[in-house]
Formats: C-alpha cells, structure tokens, sequence
C-alpha cells in the first residue's frame, strides 16, 4: 500500500484558475519524492493539499492508507517545513522543537524532553536547546525546523523549497544533511522545488509539473535520459533540441527533417511518417571533432565560452541561426571563442519525444 496516495486531484480558486488539474500519485513509505517544475506550475498547491492547508475541489488524499481529505492539518500525520523556516521567535529551540508534541497533548514532560534531546543530536545541534532563532545561523535555523517537524514522528514530511534561502554552499551542504536524516529516520518525504540540481540530488523519484499536471514520474536518472515529452526534455536540464517532420522510420529509429539537416534518432513506438516531431541531444553527448563525416555531424562556430568548475560549455552557431549547446569536462578541450568545430552525435544518442 502506498503511504501517501493522491487520486484525481483537482484544484480550481475562485475566478476559474485551474491550480492543480487531475493528478494521481503515490508515493512509498520511506520514498523520497521531488514534485518539480516552473512557477505557477501546482507544485505547491499539490504539497499544500497533502498538508491539508488547501481542500481539493476533486479528488482524494490518503496519508498511511487513511483518507484524510477533508481532515484539517493537525489532524494529518505530516511535519512541513517552510521555505523561510517558520520559527517561533519569542521561543527557545528547545520550545520551538517540542512544540508539535505540547499540541497533541500525548506525550509526557520526560517523553517531551527525550524526544527533543534525540532529535536534536540527529540534526548534530545537541548544544543550542537554550537559544532563540536569533541566536542561529541560517544553516542552523533549517536544521531546527527540520527537527520540529520531525519530532512528533510524523507518517510523512513535507518539505516547501526550505533550502531556497541558503547561499550555495550551505544549501549544497545541506542537501547532504537533509537526504542523510530522510534515510536515517526513514519517513516518507515529498518535496516541493524548482532548483533542478536539487531534484536531481535529492530525489528517489521526480515528479514533473507544467500547467497543473504531471507530466512524467520517474527516478532522476531515467526523467533526464528518457524524458516523455518536449517540455521535459527542456524543463530538466539543459537540451538542445530539433524540431522537424519524421522522413523515415526503421528499427527503432527515425530521420527526422529539421529544415537543413536530417537527423537520425532512436524512438519508443511514437514516430509515423510525415508526423511532426522533436529530437533532444543533451549537451555532454556531443563529440568534438571526431573525424567523422556522416551521420548527425553539425559544423559550427564557438561564439561563447564560459567554466562551470568541473565542466565548460559552449555555444555553438550551427548555421541558419541555430545555436547548440556543447558541454565537455574541464581539461578535455581548449576551444576558444571564433573556434570552427565539427560536432557529431549517435543516433542512441538522440531521442524522439512527444510534444
């Protein structure tokens, strides 16, 4: 059985805004699942439903095999953590962590006290039960809105974009902390993003949202290789993709017609002659300069260079105003701007998705 189920999930505000439209997903006890996508896209909506802050206009929520639709929040097995953590400021940690057990009035002092000790040295901040939130850092105060959250020993725990106010090494830092208490506690976790890095990181499985739906589910590594659909293949990540009308189609594979060049690429079942469609080649699958002559070779101008650390991409002019994106390890290349390179890919290389 599914820990957290959503069944048809819709959601409609006054004045005909359609936030959440239809959506089914579960989840697995122990799961970590990332709802991702643009702004505005329902991911939000979706996290605030399961918390119960929001009542779907259809559909069903059920948490633990229980339906909890039209249940108010408190009365939801679930700890959420808020993007701008949501401490209690007048209140010591010690107070702010205890506080979800003090609610439900089912725990004693001496319970109280332990569970607050314990989480606290699962989030390593044994030492500050005494401070106020001002007295923290914002590495620290995340922590502590974490160990709230989990203290009552919720059934799942809802996390809204709580590292988007962190610089970047904190956050990457925290990425590590966060996907380390998640497994070491072992609750069920949905997580609301649109740092693509983060979903990729953290993620058992990625839920991709445009326009109020899921658009696929999957585990990371498959939504990035094997994208669905056109808006997921440029959603996640970066891709470089060719529009076009398929010319031929043969073992699994397709040429595909895209104005001056023809592209030969692997397809799932979905490719019929004279049907339009689109080709993504991701950045880091481009050779440079590998001799080869036939097949998908692109020739092309270098007109911008930049160093990500441990990668550098370029931008490369590809004739009628195309431009592709090449990525490659640093140190493997020394292209500068101007550069002429001659590009190929394989053809398993390049994949066929739907619109």
């Amino acid at each position: 059985m599914s820990d957290i189920a959503l069944s048809g999930i819709t959601k409609r505000y006054p004045g005909g805004v359609l936030a959440v439209d239809d959506v089914d997903l579960e989840i697995d006890r122990g799961e970590f699942v990332t709802l991702v996508g643009p702004s505005g896209c329902g991911k939000t909506t979706t996290l605030r439903t399961i918390a119960g802050f929001e009542r779907p206009t259809a559909g069903t929520v059920s948490i633990g095999g229980v339906d909890v639709t039209d249940a108010p929040p408190y009365e939801r097995s679930t700890g959420m953590v808020f993007q701008d953590f949501a401490l209690f400021p007048h209140m010591t940690v010690y107070e702010n962590v205890a506080y979800g057990m003090e609610v439900r009035g089912d725990h004693t002092d001496e319970e109280i006290d332990t569970r607050v000790a314990e989480t606290l040295e699962l989030v390593e901040l044994p030492g500050v039960a005494d401070r106020t939130p001002d007295q923290l850092s914002g590495g620290q105060q995340q922590r502590i809105a974490l160990a709230r959250a989990i203290a009552p020993r919720p059934e799942a725990l809802l996390l809204d974009e709580p590292l988007a106010s962190l610089d970047k090494k904190l956050r990457e830092q925290m990425q590590l902390e966060l996907r380390r208490i998640q497994e070491e506690v072992g609750i069920t976790t949905v997580f609301v993003t649109h740092n693509q890095e983060e979903a990729l990181t953290l993620s058992d499985r990625l839920a991709v949202m445009n326009e109020g739906r899921i658009e696929q589910v999957g585990p990371p590594e498959t939504v990035y290789d094997e994208p669905d659909t056109r808006f997921v293949a440029d959603f996640l990540g970066t891709a470089n993709l060719f529009d076009g009308t398929v010319a031929a189609v043969e073992d699994g594979y397709a040429t595909v017609g895209c104005g001056d060049l023809e592209i030969r690429a692997r397809h799932r079942g979905e490719a019929t002659v004279g049907e339009s469609a689109s080709v993504v080649v991701r950045p880091e699958r481009f050779a440079i300069d590998d001799g080869r002559t036939g097949g998908n070779v692109f020739e092309g101008t270098v007109r911008f260079k930049r160093h990500l650390g441990s990668s550098v991409e370029y931008r490369v002019e590809s004739g009628n105003d195309r431009e592709l994106v090449v990525v490659r390890r640093s140190g493997t290349d020394a292209r500068s701007v101007g550069d002429r390179l001659s590009l190929s890919v394989d053809a398993e290389d390049c994949l066929i998705v739907g619109a």
